[in-house]
């Protein structure tokens, strides 16, 4: 396993937490309002753009590093909720869209 794959970037974030002793405030419930934060600060960036500029945000490298660093956020308060609560968040996706296909048909 490399730092880059699932697994290896939650033990570098548990590390990161562990080194500052922030293990105590990373329980689901504060976690869970942390990912709603960040994800509140990810739409801040698109809130007034219209659906043309929106499309073009990434063209603009000071709204494509906000974007980035915001998606990194959100990820990053994921991926510490899903280990504290033992979830796996690949296996929960591939569940969630075998049931969309079931739920949502193709036409």
């Amino acid at each position: 396993m490399t730092d880059q794959d699932i697994e290896g970037l939650q033990r570098r974030l548990a590390e990161f937490a562990a080194a500052r002793r922030w293990e105590q405030y990373h329980t689901p419930k504060n976690l869970a309002a942390a990912l709603s934060v960040e994800a509140s600060e990810l739409v801040e960036i698109f809130q007034w753009l219209t659906p043309e500029e929106s499309a073009r945000v990434m063209e603009d490298a000071d709204s494509a590093h906000r974007v980035t660093d915001e998606v990194a956020d959100v990820l990053a308060y994921l991926l510490q909720f899903c280990a504290v609560l033992g979830v796996d968040p690949l296996e929960a996706l591939a569940a969630k869209i075998e049931r969309n296909e079931e739920r949502f048909p193709a036409p």
